[in-house]
């Protein structure tokens, strides 16, 4: 039996930095490479630059860490991904078909992470069911559509173990998110604790799946540790942990913060809420796989607040602090 040996692409990212430490404590430092394609700001050796689209260079690396498993986080996200949809697509799309080539290459086991932004607008809005239409507007949720497919495609042709989970958004404090539509409900805690206004982009009714980082990382450790017969799903599970508007989230932040001010302007993020799910049925991930969320709104902002709280301290502590020579 093969001693595992993990890669992560988009190791720099909002879940690759916080995955990459939590499977480090599991499996050793040193049997988890990072990688990205910038090198990250933090010391998190071993790292090493990656392009996912050089296929060689992934080969190459593959071969001389004696890979084993991938966690292949590397993507742009729904909001960037506007920006730029053809370079978007190539990311996604490019980056996932090497991944998948060397899985069925080196016979590896293949974590690809999928999102809500695979629903449209021609889906039940409220516990939107795992096999529903899937029509999103939106070249991040087209590429994770295509991605899911071809993932059960090399499942069944190829007998690659690929495994997948829909993300909702995901609300952490080690790091800012990096450009997708959720993003607000991660900065909107540090406007609070900073006691800073926000300016909220999408309306304050606007309803979407949530998810703690806590549970997202559980969430991907458990399904790649799941007997292989177990999943009966093979492009992507949905999984849910919590649901909640701008306006709910304030009020629960102000339960800590009572005069954090907050405005709403809508933009062009505000068309793609407008097509994603408000809650989503993840009865076949806890059938399946046993899956259970653990963190409410109201966790989820005692949390964050506690945490952004000390490491503001932290930080204020470290600049007064005297220099010895």
């Amino acid at each position: 039996m093969r001693k595992e040996k993990i890669l992560i692409t988009g190791a720099n990212g909002q879940i690759g930095a916080v995955l990459t430490e939590t499977l480090r404590q599991m499996h050793g430092q040193f049997h988890v490479l990072a990688t990205d394609i910038r090198k990250p700001k933090a010391d998190i050796e071993p790292f090493e630059l990656l392009d996912v689209l050089d296929k060689e260079q992934l080969f190459q690396t593959i071969q001389t860490h004696k890979i084993t498993t991938i966690y292949h986080l590397a993507a742009i996200l729904s909001a960037k991904g506007e920006l730029n949809p053809q370079r978007a697509w190539t990311i996604n799309m490019s980056g996932l078909f090497n991944i998948l080539e060397a899985a069925k290459h080196f016979q590896l086991k293949v974590f690809f992470p999928s999102s809500i932004a695979v629903f449209g607008a021609h889906v039940s809005k409220d516990q939107t069911p795992q096999f529903s239409p899937l029509i999103p507007t939106t070249v991040y949720g087209i590429s994770k559509v295509a991605g899911e497919h071809w993932c059960q495609y090399y499942h069944l042709k190829h007998q690659v173990d690929v495994r997948s989970v829909r993300y909702p958004g995901i609300i952490g404090y080690q790091s800012m998110p990096g450009g997708g539509t959720t993003d607000y409900a991660v900065e909107i805690y540090h406007k609070a604790v900073n006691k800073e206004p926000f300016q909220c982009f999408l309306q304050a009714d606007t309803r979407l799946p949530m998810m703690y980082m806590d549970d997202a990382i559980r969430a991907t450790v458990e399904i790649m540790h799941a007997p292989a017969k177990q999943l009966l799903v093979r492009t992507s599970y949905n999984i849910s942990g919590t649901d909640f508007t701008p306006a709910e989230q304030v009020a629960s932040i102000r339960q800590f913060i009572p005069n954090f001010e907050v405005t709403y302007k809508p933009d062009f993020r505000q068309h793609i809420a407008d097509s994603w799910p408000s809650s989503t049925d993840d009865t076949n991930a806890r059938t399946d796989w046993n899956w259970r969320p653990e963190y409410s709104l109201q966790r989820i902002t005692q949390e964050m607040i506690e945490r952004l709280s000390t490491n503001r301290t932290q930080r204020h502590l470290s600049k007064i602090s005297p220099v010895h020579q």
